[in-house]
């Protein structure tokens, strides 16, 4: 046998999740495999070569404050970081890297490759090997058996993946890939419900062909900052963006080409990302507007191709260019490959634990788009979870699962197991009600000494993150206690259009008005010379704390209601159909999702309060 070992962790697929799902198994100490279809894609960006983003940077930070490698995978590659939404709260505040796509795959591949306990092998998994419902191995294309004694699929878009250009298919997990079979129909038969998705991705064009005096240019911050909380390199330079817009002429080029659309001819039945539409989707849903924002986006520091993102496509590639060739700053553009759309097997996730474990096949778990997400952080941030659990499980060590009021991953994975999806889920702030304790500048507060804790994250982690504390704590203490008279504030107020004082006011009074900031302050001297001795960290975690001390204070209040709930645990296996005054879908759902807590019964789609005052009542609550 070329295998004669037992895995503790077999990963199938090597792709953001798959990636994160590895890195976790073998640092907790799993004996850990990786199978890839092509050992020169991992880690891959199969769409936009960007990281983060509204929501999602929130993720990447709670990645790498657990002692995952998103983040510093992505500031290591990275070209242009901007924070988003700066003008709103911090609870919106989002970071976002442009990142070399090349550079991306080859810093995945080095931390990988420098990863103890961990192995790889190319080929593709074909079927997994099942015993009295518990899942033992996998079987490759080759006919190669490697035993495990748990595996976490993270296929992607490869199951069944088939691809769309016009009326012309491929099948395919990624343009030029071949796509992965086998395994849906193993598991339908073992009792799995599956369904099909659809995402896409736009044209990649030649960046010499473009004319950027004709767009708009969009440059990253001019003080980046970066994902990781540990000591990665800060950008020195940058590369810029570009915005331009579609018109009426563009659309009717691209309206011509619907007759042989499989999105409107009925050849994709499957559902597409709302969120994240395609441009014949846009302008046949938007059909009022006339213009769509496009953005010229670099792959890296020494290429010319270009991607557009927002000009996702599944038309016929003759109709994509001369569409395109009517855009401002286009109209010379070379084609390096069109935009397509792709079709693929998932797997609706109430079928799963939180832990991401199958309720059907036990130490079977999955990660990725297999259950019915878009977007790298998602994926990372449930593979990371499954490579923990997966590792924690055949340990026989507790499960790990984060709560919605812990982390954005919490909120994620809660969403799928207990809402399911039949459309491509992407994570947003409005899906966390506790956004404001979740913000991307406290993942490491929240969650570095529960990855501590579980042997994930280093010492030097949690050092970091107490010294940040400390020295924050520090600063606001000085700045709740320092008095300001008015001849010394005043000035500043008057300066931004704040009204003055007549009484001596403490300076953290004085920052909780919404136009002044703590940068603002340092215009007093003896400030500014207190402030210097802090990072910027430590300095943003104090201002924030003073400015949303009482909302920070009332939505905890919140979670504490709520968490009474969560204790209120339901019996395994717990028949809802006995309780004749739940409504007929309560019962169907309950049935089907098994929530384990009263609180994970009443997010269910379809179970009222009233469902939920009967189930207190029948408890005996």
């Amino acid at each position: 046998m070329l295998f004669n070992e037992t895995y503790d962790v077999i990963v199938v697929g090597a792709g953001h999740a798959g990636c994160e799902a590895a890195a976790a198994a073998a640092n907790l100490g799993s004996k850990t495999m990786l199978i890839t279809m092509n050992m020169q894609t991992i880690g891959q960006m199969s769409c936009n070569p960007a990281m983060g983003g509204i929501a999602k940077g929130q993720i990447v930070r709670e990645i790498d404050a657990m002692g995952g490698f998103s983040g510093i995978v992505a500031d290591k590659s990275a070209i242009q970081f901007k924070m988003l939404n700066l003008s709103k709260g911090p609870a919106m505040w989002s970071p976002r890297t442009q990142n070399d796509r090349m550079k991306f795959a080859e810093e995945w591949r080095f931390v990988l490759e420098n990863t103890p306990n961990l192995d790889f092998f190319q080929d593709m998994v074909k079927s997994l090997i099942i015993n009295s419902g518990k899942v033992e191995g996998v079987i490759t294309s080759l006919g190669i058996e490697i035993k495990g004694k748990s595996v976490v699929l993270t296929n992607g878009t490869f199951l069944n993946g088939l691809i769309h250009v016009g009326d012309k298919q491929l099948g395919g997990g990624r343009m030029g890939e071949p796509k992965a079979y086998g395994i849906t129909e193993q598991l339908v038969d073992l009792g799995f419900e599956a369904g099909r998705m659809k995402t896409g991705t736009p044209v990649r064009v030649d960046g010499r062909s473009l004319d950027y005096s004709k767009m708009e240019e969009q440059a990253g911050d001019k003080n980046p900052q970066k994902f990781s909380y540990l000591d990665t390199p800060k950008l020195t330079k940058q590369r810029s963006c570009y915005i331009t817009y579609t018109n009426d002429t563009v659309h009717e080029i691209l309206r011509t080409g619907f007759d042989k659309s499989p999105m409107f001819n009925g050849t994709i039945q499957s559902i597409g990302p709302r969120y994240c539409p395609s441009i014949e989707d846009k302008i046949n849903r938007f059909a009022e507007r006339n213009r769509h924002q496009l953005f010229a986006e670099p792959e890296g520091w020494n290429t010319v191709e270009v991607y557009v993102n927002g000009f996702s496509s599944s038309l016929p590639e003759d109709v994509q260019l001369k569409a395109l060739h009517h855009v401002p700053g286009f109209e010379k553009a070379k084609i390096f490959r069109p935009g397509y759309a792709i079709e693929y097997d998932y797997f609706p996730p109430t079928q799963l634990k939180h832990t991401l474990e199958t309720k059907l096949i036990e130490n079977l778990y999955f990660a990725g788009q297999i259950n019915g997400t878009t977007g790298y952080e998602e994926a990372a941030g449930q593979g990371l979870m499954a490579g923990i659990n997966a590792h924690n499980k055949v340990h026989y060590k507790d499960e790990f699962i984060l709560s919605r009021d812990e982390a954005y991953i919490g909120v994620l994975i809660d969403d799928l197991i207990t809402k399911g999806t039949e459309e491509p889920y992407r994570m947003f702030t409005s899906r966390a009600e506790y956004r404001l304790l979740l913000r991307q500048d406290n993942a490491d507060i929240r969650l570095t000494e529960k990855a501590y804790n579980l042997g994930l994250a280093k010492e030097e982690r949690l050092k970091n993150m107490e010294e940040k504390v400390a020295k924050s704590s520090e600063l606001e203490e000085f700045l709740r206690e320092t008095s300001l008279k008015p001849s010394i504030i005043n000035p500043i107020l008057e300066a931004n259009e704040s009204s003055p004082v007549d009484q001596a006011y403490r300076a953290a009074q004085i920052l909780t008005r919404p136009n002044l900031s703590l940068e603002k302050l340092t215009a007093i001297d003896f400030i500014k010379e207190k402030v210097e001795q802090y990072n910027e960290e430590q300095k943003e975690q104090a201002e924030i704390n003073i400015k949303y001390k009482g909302y920070i204070e009332k939505e905890r209040d919140n979670v504490a209601k709520l968490q009474r709930l969560e204790t209120i645990r339901i019996p395994e296996d717990f028949d809802y159909s006995k309780i004749s005054s739940l409504s007929a879908e309560a019962k169907q759902k309950l049935n089907k999702i098994q929530p384990k807590t009263i609180a994970q019964a009443g997010r269910i789609s379809g179970v009222s309060p009233a469902d939920i005052n009967v189930l207190l009542i029948y408890l005996g609550r």
